[in-house]
């Protein structure tokens, strides 16, 4: 979402049962939720939690209900996990104060992701900030975290790199601080994302970052035109990246990083993969996610 004047927000508030809440957030996900929260602040381990996502208007009923139950069935819930439901309108000041209060900054291996009104400083890390305009790459997700830590491994600072559904920025920027880091700050890095608000986000998390003069970010997807670069990163759901796979690893020099896969999900892209002739990809685990990386080389 790109025009930050907007006033006012809307937020739908799920109370369920706490084994279901990543089942939550990624149905607010896939509806496009501008953020989501989720409230730990649980007193016993069998107390409800809340989890919130936050939208730009108020949705039609029909198609949040058939977006949980699609969602909690993928992580073998029923509907009956949710105790309630409830839209709240937020003004813009709410919104910032709730991220201000809930949203620390993240260790991830050698990364720090940080909002930028905290103060962090740690010479031994790479510092990554995000301002608080999506919750889908502030370092939260399980995803994002088991990304950041392949790239961490892999990622070389005189590699190309490129980012298959960017975001917020944040896997382009960690990488850009890795060059960085090393005394180099080449214009190696490329990010896309198919929504425009994305883009405009992710272009003032570089500059935010000091690293704009390292990153292309633009409008679309990976295509035929596309650059092939050194480390290929698509941090997306499986239902994208299924079709995507073979200009994927055509575009791939040396590693492949994929990931916003559920572990159910895992032998479909294991056979996706060896039918293109790769039969040993490192896999890793975080909650229900998990990451696959191919090296090519």
């Amino acid at each position: 979402m790109s025009d930050n004047t907007q006033q006012s927000w809307y937020a739908l508030e799920i109370t369920a049962e706490p084994e279901a809440a990543e089942a939550l957030e990624f149905a607010f996900n896939e509806l496009d939720a501008l953020g989501t929260e989720i409230n730990h602040l649980r007193r016993k381990a069998t107390d409800t939690v809340t989890v919130a996502g936050y939208f730009a208007d108020q949705l039609d009923d029909a198609v949040v209900d058939a977006s949980l139950a699609d969602s909690l069935a993928i992580y073998g819930f029923t509907p009956d996990v949710i105790h309630s439901k409830e839209w709240r309108r937020y003004g813009q000041t709410d919104w910032l104060y709730d991220w201000k209060k809930h949203w620390k900054p993240t260790v991830i291996g050698n990364f720090i992701v940080s909002p930028p009104w905290e103060e962090v400083s740690d010479a031994e890390k790479h510092i990554i900030w995000i301002e608080p305009n999506m919750a889908f790459g502030t370092g939260t997700h399980d995803t994002t975290q088991l990304c950041l830590r392949a790239i961490e491994k892999y990622f070389r600072p005189e590699q190309t790199f490129f980012d298959v559904g960017t975001g917020t920025g944040i896997l382009a920027i960690g990488a850009a601080r890795i060059k960085a880091a090393a005394g180099v700050r080449d214009r190696a890095i490329t990010g896309c994302d198919t929504d425009e608000g994305s883009i405009d986000i992710a272009r003032e998390n570089t500059v935010l970052n000091e690293v704009g003069d390292m990153i292309d970010l633009y409008v679309g997807s990976m295509n035929d035109d596309s650059p092939a670069a050194d480390f290929v990163c698509a941090n997306l759901t499986i239902d994208v990246i299924l079709p995507l796979l073979p200009l994927l690893i055509e575009k791939t020099k040396s590693f492949l990083l994929l990931s916003g896969i559920l572990q159910e999900q895992e032998t479909q892209i294991v056979d996706a993969l060896a039918g293109h002739g790769y039969t040993a990809p490192e896999i890793e685990h975080s909650g229900e996610w998990i990451s696959v990386v191919v090296l090519k080389s």
